[in-house]
């Protein structure tokens, strides 16, 4: 199996897209650490995970609360004895279908905050222990409008623009320090293949990467 004895952390894990991941990543023999706002979506993952055969804990996150990730994060690395793969899968709360040029202050800049506040937050308090173990996975998700020029989408675009650029800035940064950062999209699909057309390759080739999503639970 792929993830054998990795140790995963997803934040919005129960949402559509986080609990996807969780589930896929628990058939690749990963082991688990949920996290998210609500409880109750988390443990309904968690309970198809332990049927399946796999192991997964859940634990209530406000991704946005500086201090609860930095907590959360020394927790689980304590207790799993590191952490490999941190996968953020919050929802952006993005309002969407309303020209720019109608749309609030505030609709435009939610996502944007959400985006940035949560994949720094999570990378940042992640990060040191993936450098002190010498590899590790940060991954983040962004969509087609980052590059392409889409209408009504409000500020979406800009804020998975910003993640990708965010995990360029994490490349070059933790790169010399055995991490790299790449930001991925969703899968083509009018491609034949998986694979992401938005993938922009590590800055280098190091252990510890970091790559980009989208949707907050």
């Amino acid at each position: 199996m792929l993830l054998e004895h990795k140790r995963a952390v997803i934040y919005g894990a129960g949402g559509a897209i986080g609990g996807a991941v969780a589930r896929a990543f628990a058939r690749e023999g990963a082991r688990l650490y949920l996290a998210g706002r609500t409880l109750a979506t988390l443990d309904a993952v968690a309970r198809d995970i332990s049927a399946a055969g796999g192991t997964a804990e859940t634990a209530q996150v406000d991704a946005l609360d500086e201090p609860s990730v930095e907590q959360y994060i020394a927790d689980v690395a304590k207790t799993a004895g590191g952490i490999d793969v941190s996968f953020n899968a919050i929802g952006l709360e993005d309002v969407q279908g309303t020209p720019l040029i109608e749309m609030s202050l505030e609709d435009f800049s939610h996502p944007i905050t959400i985006a940035t506040s949560t994949q720094f937050l999570t990378a940042k308090a992640v990060a040191p222990h993936m450098i002190k173990q010498g590899s590790g996975v940060i991954m983040m998700i962004t969509a087609t409008p980052a590059r392409l020029g889409i209408p009504l989408v409000g500020g979406f675009s800009v804020a998975c623009a910003a993640l990708e650029s965010l995990s360029r800035s994490l490349a070059a940064e933790l790169g010399p320090k055995g991490s790299a950062s790449s930001a991925c999209g969703r899968p083509d699909r009018q491609s034949p293949s998986p694979r992401c057309w938005m993938c922009t390759p590590p800055v280098t080739a190091s252990p510890v990467r970091s790559s980009s999503h989208r949707s907050r639970t």
